[in-house]
């Protein structure tokens, strides 16, 4: 689902794909290297902004063609589109706090063991990625070593070939030799792309390998998305989170146009919470053929999508990263002590979706 800069050949052929490309990061041709490479402009009149919806409806009490405010006892504004039945939509729903506490868990908690990352299949399960990256580590492979998982350190990986990585310090790697394989963990940070929660996503056959072992989902996280699925439940129920995908993008990442569907009752909603900087969200049809409506995404937005909306493509085109349009001010102010330097510097450049799904 995730691509950086590379076009299929297909692109033009859906409508889906057609979106994709027009909303997508490019750069114009620059001969000159001594130049910083400029973002093409991108026409965003037709993108909805519900942060303008939210505002208009806060002082008139009204809301554009094709949207509606949802009559029920949220505690905040919750708004749907008429043509896309089972998509919610909830401007500005985690406070500011609740948005810098969540952004350390993804950066901190959420890839640890016995959660597993895009890293795993290459270097087995990473322990203290973030904290391993902030110290400017270097993550090495330690051939003909012995031992497994549990006979190791905290900060020693495994991989499933028994061959043991480990972080080590920035002046120690060039005594191990020409031949030691190696990588920054700065490098492993920024191509960070996924950590699962809870019950483990197997990517490779996409579907939920319940024998895995893995790490509870927090409480606090589990609280918060029964509250924010609330909108989408029907009367009596309450939402059971029981897995969680943790998706992270960096300047010219995007999510193609996909479906969630390996969940066993899709009249459940998927819990999609946003944090960091500002992203185009495209919600499509049932085919790829549909054109989709984009939108914007920000920080401490959150998006339900349950019954007829988990049938409909969506991703994630582009997200915004220079200052204009990043829209990350109030984390800026959040992040400002010494000891948040380094999630300063992740947030500025990046954006954190957490997903949350009932299982079964």
């Amino acid at each position: 689902m995730y691509g950086s800069n590379l076009v299929p050949d297909d692109a033009e052929r859906t409508a889906f794909r057609r979106a994709e490309k027009k909303y997508k990061v490019y750069y114009d041709d620059s001969k000159s290297s001594k130049k910083k490479k400029q973002l093409k402009q991108v026409d965003l009149s037709e993108v909805v902004d519900f942060k303008a919806i939210l505002q208009s409806f806060n002082q008139s009490g009204e809301v554009p063609p094709g949207t509606f405010a949802l009559q029920c006892d949220f505690d905040r504004p919750v708004f749907c589109i008429e043509n896309r039945p089972g998509f919610y939509f909830i401007p500005d729903a985690l406070t500011v706090e609740e948005q810098g506490k969540w952004i350390r868990e993804s950066l901190i908690s959420f890839p640890q063991p016995y959660n597993r990352t895009n890293h795993n299949a290459v270097y087995g399960p990473i322990r203290d990625l973030f904290m391993a990256a902030k110290e400017r580590k270097i993550l090495v492979e330690e051939e003909n070593s012995t031992g497994g998982l549990d006979s190791m350190s905290d900060s020693s990986i495994t991989n499933n070939d028994a061959e043991i990585w480990k972080f080590v310090e920035e002046n120690s790697v060039s005594s191990r030799g020409s031949t030691c394989k190696s990588v920054s963990a700065s490098v492993l940070l920024r191509k960070l792309r996924w950590s699962t929660l809870g019950l483990q996503f197997d990517w490779s056959k996409r579907n939920y390998a319940v024998s895995l072992p893995h790490n509870k989902i927090p409480d606090a996280l589990c609280e918060l998305a029964k509250k924010m699925a609330a909108p989408a439940m029907s009367k009596g129920e309450v939402f059971q989170p029981e897995g969680a995908i943790v998706n992270y993008f960096g300047l010219g990442d995007m999510l193609g146009g996909h479906l969630d569907d390996m969940e066993a009752d899709w009249s459940k909603p998927i819990v999609s919470m946003s944090l960091g900087c500002k992203a185009i969200f495209l919600l499509g049809g049932k085919s790829r053929d549909d054109p989709p409506l984009a939108m914007f995404l920000r920080s401490g937005d959150v998006v339900l999508m349950a019954g007829e909306a988990r049938e409909c493509f969506h991703g994630v085109p582009r997200i915004f990263t220079d200052q204009e349009n990043a829209e990350i001010t109030p984390l800026e102010l959040t992040f400002s002590q010494a000891d948040d330097l380094s999630f300063l510097e992740y947030i500025r450049n990046s954006r954190i979706n957490i997903n949350i799904r009932e299982v079964f």
